[in-house]
């Protein structure tokens, strides 16, 4: 079987405030750091032991003089501090401008025309939370059928309609007409489907949530593509890259389900790239500012790892590390702006390689490229292959 690289993403979980945080307003963030303060340690052993406590003090993460794989951290060279730009990023798309946020909600012909297309009226239009503009607004949404239009301080239009008032089917079809009118200047990173269920007072999200980005430029998973390997993504790494050069795809219902996954592709053959991205610690945790929860799904995680890494063939390297933060400490629900992990570890990679601060996130595209042996993107980001392997 031909050379394997398994990429995980644990979504938002940061380590530290990047030396531009103060341009977001983030420069106190550090979410691994200040996660496990509040809770008094985290447990995550085998993390530790691939060298997470030499990155950062981390209250029960002692650093290790001898770790079991490489580690470092990644600086962010793109604007912004979301999903999108984070996963484009890592597979070469460094970003000169960041996608569009709307902080006081859409301009208003833009929803008049997104109304005119879908042949209803819309209700919200603002910032807020999902959880809680379900509640304000989820009553009015069933009385009338107005699916509820909001966003956050993300590039994000998000979309949320009670699944027994407008179907799944038609609610990804509104988002689709959304993002079509989302181009050029509008061009917002991510259009969501946020489906709920429930009563009033009673309302919940279901696991039914679509992304749909915009289309990326040329990639790395393009060069392993046209290499004739597999880019098999796991949780909403199809989404994020609008389906371009994806040859499978798993969704995921939670982390537990995508640990699961991961675990069960790797079993099977296949040559190329495997490319999860973990939800719930942002999803779950890091918008609803609970800490306690965060920790507990980073020691699921760590939990779930030995079997990850039992799994893995001899040729394989298994690459973790995060697309961005969002600190369940700090005021607010957004993101922040943070230096991310980068944790490597297989069989013929050195071990203890202290590979420093990556100037960014294409660091790791050029070194799964040049690992699988495949074209890369010289503009983008500097291998550090030749530093680990054997």
């Amino acid at each position: 079987m031909g050379k394997r690289a398994i990429l995980i993403i644990l979504d938002s979980v940061g380590i530290g405030a990047a030396e531009d945080s103060y341009l977001y307003g983030d420069e106190r963030s550090n979410t691994l750091k200040h996660i496990a303060s509040v809770v008094g340690g985290l447990n995550v052993p085998n993390l530790q032991a691939l060298g997470l406590g030499n990155l950062e003090e981390i209250e029960g993460v002692a650093p290790t003089s001898m770790s079991r794989g490489a580690y470092g951290k990644m600086r962010e060279k793109s604007q912004g501090k979301d999903t999108t730009t984070g996963h484009w990023e890592m597979m070469g798309i460094v970003l000169d401008q960041a996608f569009p946020t709307y902080p006081e909600g859409f301009p208003a012909d833009l929803i008049r025309e997104l109304e005119q297309r879908i042949g209803r009226k819309t209700l919200g239009n603002i910032v807020a939370s999902g959880t809680e503009i379900i509640k304000i607004l989820g009553q009015e949404h069933i009385e009338t059928g107005y699916p509820i239009v909001y966003t956050s301080a993300d590039s994000v239009l998000q979309l949320a309609a009670h699944e027994e008032v407008i179907p799944l089917e038609e609610l990804y079809n509104i988002c689709r007409i959304a993002r079509e009118l989302l181009t050029g200047e509008h061009g917002v990173g991510r259009v969501i489907a946020r489906p709920f269920v429930g009563q009033a007072g009673n309302f919940t999200r279901t696991p039914h949530r679509h992304d749909f980005s915009l289309v990326p430029g040329r990639n790395i998973l393009d060069y392993i593509v046209a290499a004739g390997k597999k880019v098999v993504g796991v949780g909403k790494i199809k989404d994020i890259f609008a389906g371009r050069a994806i040859t499978e795809t798993y969704t995921t219902e939670n982390n537990r389900d995508g640990i699961e996954k991961i675990r069960n592709i790797m079993t099977g053959k296949f040559e190329g790239l495997l490319f999860a991205n973990l939800i719930d610690f942002d999803q779950l945790y890091g918008h609803r500012n609970n800490a306690e929860g965060y920790a507990q799904s980073l020691e699921e995680f760590d939990r779930g790892l030995p079997g990850i890494m039992e799994s893995m063939l001899s040729e394989d390297i298994l690459f973790i590390s995060a697309d961005h933060g969002c600190d369940p400490t700090t005021p607010g629900t957004d993101h922040t702006r943070e230096y991310v992990p980068l944790l490597v570890y297989g069989k013929n990679i050195i071990s203890g390689v202290d590979l420093g601060v990556r100037q960014s996130f294409a660091d790791l595209g050029q070194t799964i490229a040049e690992f699988l042996q495949v074209e890369s993107i010289d503009t983008a980001g500097q291998s550090f292959y030749s530093l680990i392997k054997r």
